[in-house]
């Protein structure tokens, strides 16, 4: 039985979906029950941000990939490819905020351009994303 390890990293299809029916929702709303103009500006306005932000971040998936050129780093506008021999850092960060413990994964190149991916980004824990990447061969040079 072979061992499957996943290779491409992303926001879920269910939280992106979610903040495009959010969005959606505050559309109809400020069409169908908010009558004053600074009430429907407010929702329109953050509901065509929501919508956009969902949207723009469905095309921007997978956030970070393993191909064969290297990693990809994937945004709304471009994708940035990482060799190995351009990974200067790779690590996990850990705080505290808001009474939880919050991960994530930090991946500098040697221009020194800093990558941070949070859960939300990668849609797994980014323990689990530095252990693929590290099996896979990715690691950050030792000084």
């Amino acid at each position: 039985m072979a061992d499957f390890q996943q290779t491409q990293w992303g926001p879920t299809t269910g939280s992106l979906a979610t903040l495009a029916v959010a969005g959606a929702a505050l559309l109809t709303a400020a069409v169908m029950l908010v009558t004053d103009l600074p009430g429907r500006v407010l929702l329109v306005t953050a509901g065509t941000g929501i919508v956009l932000f969902a949207c723009f971040t469905w095309r921007a998936r997978p956030k970070l990939a393993i191909t064969d050129d290297g990693l990809a780093l994937r945004g709304w506008f471009r994708t940035f490819i990482v060799t190995r021999a351009d990974l200067a850092l790779l690590r996990i960060t850990e705080f505290r905020r808001l009474g939880r413990s919050q991960r994530m994964l930090e991946l500098e190149t040697t221009d020194d351009q800093l990558r941070v991916f949070t859960r939300w980004d990668l849609g797994v824990d980014p323990l689990e994303v530095l252990d693929a990447l590290t099996a896979a061969g990715y690691s950050a040079p030792r000084h």
